[in-house]
């Protein structure tokens, strides 16, 4: 399960794939991560179901839910993304998806390989310099787009990673709503203290505020 794609072999630029793909970032990391490192496991899910949305796998349920309307069928979508699809077999809200052992089991994974990559620390829990640098590194490149809808789909999910509801309501105002993404229970800009203590609905401990 990779967080990073690697850097460029020295002397060889890497191909552009999005803001992620940027040779000159720091480090090259998936939406999803950056997302986790910002605001936390209730962010990176939310950028895992706005990815499944944007392909047509998962739509709006009944209100302030989620349920999967099709196949999520790119082979390489990461271990978060995937276990986000298998678990709105059921439809659930995000509180009721963070809870899903398939669900907490990614995050913590996804969270362990933040810290091997000296992201995030254990103790006292939070970001470690690097992953402050990181994030203001990558907000500095890519401010938030004035507009959502006609970006490629990682430009879109790499905004909502770095700027969270102000992003994701810009990229899907409909879905954000009747899924209950944001608002009550839903918004991805709680304060980080309890976003990394709580683990956003379960006890995913390990992160913390800067």
């Amino acid at each position: 399960m990779l967080l990073t794609r690697g850097l460029p072999a020295r002397g060889r630029r890497a191909p552009r794939r999005g803001w992620a793909m940027d040779s000159a970032a720091p480090s090259r990391l998936e939406p999803h991560a950056i997302a986790l490192l910002r605001g936390g496991p209730r962010a990176a899910v939310t950028v895992a179901v706005l990815s499944l949305h944007l392909r047509g796998a998962v739509g709006a349920g009944r209100v302030g839910t989620m349920r999967t309307t099709g196949p999520a069928a790119d082979r390489s979508l990461p271990p978060l993304t995937k276990a986000v699809h298998a678990a709105l077999y059921r439809p659930a809200g995000l509180r009721q998806l963070l809870d899903r052992q398939a669900v907490r089991r990614a995050l913590t994974g996804l969270r362990d390989e933040l810290r091997a990559a000296g992201l995030l620390r254990t103790f006292p829990p939070g970001r470690t310099r690097a992953g402050r640098r990181t994030l203001k590194s990558l907000r500095a490149r890519h401010p938030l787009p004035g507009h959502g809808p006609g970006l490629p789909l990682e430009d879109q999910l790499l905004a909502v990673a770095l700027y969270g509801d102000r992003a994701l309501t810009a990229v899907a105002p409909r879905f954000t709503r009747e899924a209950g993404l944001t608002g009550r229970g839903g918004t991805t800009e709680r304060d980080l203290r309890q976003s990394w203590g709580s683990g956003g609905g379960g006890d995913i401990t390990g992160c913390g505020t800067a």
